[in-house]
């Protein structure tokens, strides 16, 4: 208890005094309670309890700090049981009773390209996992694709927890980066959506109520690993979970963004910064194979046998060849001249061989095949692949589409002007006929 004393200082002093009570020993009841508030704020700060009288974990430095047993991430391997069967237990099993605080809002790291590709990668788990959820759906499982980069049992970029496994036999963690899933694409407004929403969870969005969840299914089927996991919440059909003990504890979650994010071949043709490099050159199918190599291990597939899903912007070839080795494509001037790139490795997929030009105006384009040489100049771009003379290449018509590297650009042809024809001049025995 503190007392305060009003007044004239020496006349409560001479108060005290006369009361038996000596300034010094008031002096040593001041200074005991200065100590015993210091002692009491070590005990109870960050390192120990906190304010409300609950202990907290100690908070990690760095990861050479948390301890060595992490958990391990188990593939996904489901009971052989009955829909029905497999949701009256998760229905039975009940919900944690611990807290289930919040997790820390995520800002993306790393240079523009490698944003936009872990953008793509989230908009990826989000559509194809959540499509046809509610907003709060699609959060939920933005948030444990986002939960998993912090821990430090999963990789620590976007992209590399979502296709985790999607390269090995041994399967996935996402069942739609290798079950074949891929080969449908979202409509043009469905992947902007998803890409916005990515976005706002890559710049602190936080979807509360599913704590450091890291795991989740549907109702419908039961993974060997559910009960080993403490269940946290629900979403619609989506149950969620989080590892017990102290690995499903939010002090758990200090791994930090590599902000270098991998090439995935499967999303090269949703997405165009999964098809170039971080300086903004185009990755040709060749340097494609290059670059995947350098990233995957032994056990990898044939980055060429993947399934090329059709094209989602829309657009149709004016003009195609029989063996459609060869396409012609109008597209409006505004088109982001990445999304002409995406559209042409779609369009080849795997082909041996495989020609594309691409005007942007309708007028000066070609009607019929072969293409005739007045109508190059107006070409806004073409791409060659020819796997047997070993020709790989996209160029520009950089009058159009300037590019950083002169290389890239096409040769710049004259438009051909149509020289007036002369009059034919008559014989003189049809002149003389035609008078």
């Amino acid at each position: 208890m503190f007392l305060i004393a009003t007044g004239n200082p020496s006349t409560q002093t001479g108060k005290a005094v006369e009361r038996g009570v000596h300034p010094a020993a008031i002096a040593l009841l001041v200074l005991a309670a200065i100590c015993g508030v210091l002692i009491w704020a070590v005990e109870a700060g960050p390192l120990g309890k906190a304010f409300d009288g609950v202990q907290q974990p100690p908070i990690m430095a760095d990861a050479a700090a948390l301890p060595k047993d992490i958990p391990a991430v188990e593939p996904l391997e489901l009971k052989q049981i009955p829909p029905s069967l497999a949701k009256e237990i998760n229905d039975a099993t009940p919900f944690t009773r611990e807290p289930v605080p919040p997790a820390r809002p995520f800002y993306i790291a790393g240079t523009p390209i490698d944003r936009d590709r872990a953008t793509d990668c989230l908009a990826a788990a989000i559509w194809y996992e959540a499509g046809a959820e509610t907003l709060a759906g699609k959060k939920a499982v933005a948030q444990v694709v986002l939960n998993r980069v912090r821990h430090p049992a999963f990789p620590k970029t976007v992209c590399g927890v979502v296709f985790q496994g999607a390269e090995r036999r041994t399967g996935c963690q996402f069942t739609f980066t290798c079950d074949g899933a891929m080969t449908r694409t979202p409509s043009a407004s469905a992947w902007g959506n998803a890409r916005g929403l990515a976005r706002i969870m890559l710049t602190g969005e936080v979807f509360k109520p599913v704590g450091s969840a890291t795991h989740y299914h549907t109702d419908w089927v039961l993974p060997a690993w559910s009960a080993k996991l403490d269940k946290v919440h629900r979403e619609s059909t989506h149950l969620f979970f989080r590892w017990m003990g102290w690995w499903g504890n939010l002090a758990a979650f200090k791994g930090r963004h590599l902000g270098s994010e991998p090439v995935v071949t499967q999303l090269v043709p949703l997405s165009p910064s999964h098809a170039m490099s971080r300086d903004g050159d185009i990755l040709l199918e060749g340097q494609l194979d290059a670059m995947l190599a350098d990233q995957s291990d032994h056990d990898a597939k044939d980055p060429q046998n993947i399934g090329l899903p059709s094209n989602p912007y829309g657009f149709k070839p004016t003009l195609q060849s029989p063996t459609a080795d060869f396409l012609v494509f109008v597209v409006p001037r505004r088109t982001d001249p990445a999304i002409m790139l995406s559209l042409v490795l779609f369009s080849c997929s795997v082909k041996p061989y495989c020609k594309i030009m691409i005007w942007t105006d309708a007028k000066p384009a070609p009607t019929r095949l072969p293409v005739a040489d007045e109508f190059l100049p107006s070409m806004a771009f073409s791409y060659l692949r020819n796997r047997s003379s070993g020709l790989d290449k996209a160029l520009w018509n950089c009058d159009l589409f300037p590019r950083p590297d002169t290389s890239q650009c096409m040769k710049a042809r004259p438009a051909k002007t149509t020289a007036a024809q002369p009059e034919p001049i008559s014989p003189p025995e049809v002149a003389a006929a035609l008078n």
